[in-house]
């Protein structure tokens, strides 16, 4: 573990998603952390079918999409 150093700017817009998403200050800042190193390492992936094969990694049953 260690201490990340953000600018005072991100670190305020941190805090209002951590709240609009029940996370902590530190798991969003985590979260958004690991959804940007996945995006950089598969371009090809849009944000949603990245967090999709998360919940798929968990063993997470997903509903079917709508056609």
């Amino acid at each position: 573990m260690g201490i990340v150093k953000i600018d005072d700017e991100l670190h305020a817009e941190v805090r209002k998603a951590s709240t609009v998403q029940c996370r902590s200050i530190n798991a969003q800042a985590e979260f958004w952390m690991k959804i940007g190193m996945l995006a950089e390492s598969n371009p090809e992936l849009s944000f949603n079918d990245i967090v999709r094969k998360q919940y798929q990694a968990t063993g997470l049953r997903l509903p079917e999409r709508a056609a």
